[in-house]
């Protein structure tokens, strides 16, 4: 019996099928490491201004802006977050230090919640100071008003997309501003996501410019790097069986139990849908991450000392790689009143961040992933939280569970003083 042929989409992009796209992927990941780790002069200058992650994140995206592949018509990117981001999350908390990542102290916390705020508070300024140049951004009482589309961005960027969803209906607006309005979501958060990843890539000299505390950050890596020198091992091909049986298998249960969980709160607590509790994505990713720290405490840690942390990064870099595909640079001339909305948005969202940081001395870590636990939530919170080390993955969750809870009620709040601003 034949195997199924790969999917090809329905689009005007160069390359439709779906085999090609992830075989493209590969490729662009292949050369940017093996170009990384060359020896040439130029190279090796080359990366020294430019992060490989980020590379990885915007090569891609060029593929999607020039239409070579249409990023919102393949399937690639959500075979990667449903099936490679769980298997991700398990494999990367195996060998996690709970007790270390909890002493992790309160920065991280409040500059999750300073993102909360910048998000809420930056909006309804965003509009204002735009309004100045544009003042019928301003009046609009329709379902195609501003202020009513960017109550949607509020949901996305605080919770995600169910919070979108919620304010889309909660605010009754329109198609047409709505569809605006993600465009404007999906270019401005993927923008910010890249210059985060630049911010990992050289947080050491960031945190030594700004005096920041790493002591907690170093003690983790510190910790993971010790016990990786003292137990690594030559992989063995039983090695990498059980680690992908471990890995694709908790992440598999997960699905299953997400399966049930989600209907069933959706059908008998239905006001628990305010939390995101109905959401199948959020619960494969918490239990993920819940089954990779349960192991993390039996003999299945042992599987860190035969890679199972890289591999699981292996699945990140992925990941990076198709979020990518979702990036259309190009797209803001298409609506520049509503993008340079979003750019200041985000602007004061990124400088409260970076002001609260400075003042309680917080490392860039910190700062990061409370952003992007805020604006990307549990799908890419924990790339960025990887970006820094692989033991950090579960910070990003954590902080994105907490994304999911608040969503929906300071989502609603800056709707509503959006609606005041922009009437």
């Amino acid at each position: 019996m034949l195997a199924a042929a790969p999917k090809v989409a329905e689009t005007t992009a160069l390359i439709t099928n779906d085999g090609v796209i992830i075989g493209l992927l590969l490729a662009i990941l292949g050369l940017v490491f093996y170009t990384h780790s060359s020896k040439h002069p130029a190279f090796e200058k080359f990366y020294k201004f430019v992060p490989a992650l980020l590379l990885c994140y915007f090569i891609p995206s060029l593929l999607n802006t020039f239409n070579i592949v249409d990023g919102n018509a393949t399937a690639v990117t959500d075979i990667t977050m449903d099936y490679l981001l769980p298997a991700c999350m398990v494999l990367l908390t195996l060998s996690l230090d709970l007790k270390a990542v909890m002493g992790l102290g309160s920065k991280a916390l409040v500059l999750f919640l300073t993102g909360t705020l910048g998000i809420v508070i930056g909006g309804p300024i965003a509009l204002l100071l735009v309004s100045l140049v544009f003042p019928e951004m301003l009046g609009g009482a329709g379902p195609d008003a501003v202020w009513r589309g960017m109550t949607t961005i509020a949901g996305s960027w605080i919770g995600g997309g169910a919070n979108q969803a919620a304010m889309k209906e909660v605010y009754e607006v329109g198609g047409e501003i709505f569809s605006a309005m993600v465009t404007v979501d999906i270019i401005v958060a993927n923008l910010w996501m890249a210059v985060l990843l630049y911010m990992a890539a050289n947080s050491k000299r960031i945190d030594a410019r700004t005096g920041a505390d790493t002591s907690a950050i170093d003690a983790i890596r510190a910790k993971v790097e010790k016990y990786e020198a003292e137990h690594v091992r030559n992989p063995s091909l039983r090695d990498l069986m059980l680690i992908l049986a471990v890995g694709f298998g908790v992440a598999g249960f997960a699905h299953l139990l997400a399966d049930w969980i989600a209907p069933a709160i959706g059908e008998h607590a239905p006001y628990l849908s305010r939390f995101s509790l109905d959401s199948l994505f959020f619960w494969v990713i918490v239990l993920a991450t819940a089954g990779g720290i349960a192991l993390s405490f039996t003999r299945a840690r042992s599987l860190e000392a035969a890679g199972a942390s890289k591999i699981g990064s292996v699945f990140v870099y992925i990941l990076v790689a198709s979020i990518g595909l979702h990036m259309d640079v190009t797209a803001i001339v298409d609506a520049p009143k509503y993008f340079l909305i979003g750019a200041i948005w985000m602007i004061i969202h990124a400088s409260l961040m970076l002001l609260v940081a400075k003042l309680i001395k917080a490392p860039v870590f910190y700062m990061a992933v409370g952003s992007q636990a805020n604006v990307g939530g549990a799908a890419s919170a924990p790339v960025v939280a990887s970006a820094f080390h692989p033991s950090l993955a579960p910070v990003g969750v954590l902080l994105a569970v907490m994304g999911y809870a608040l969503g929906t009620y300071m989502a609603y709040l800056a709707g509503q003083i959006l609606r005041v601003v922009g009437s």
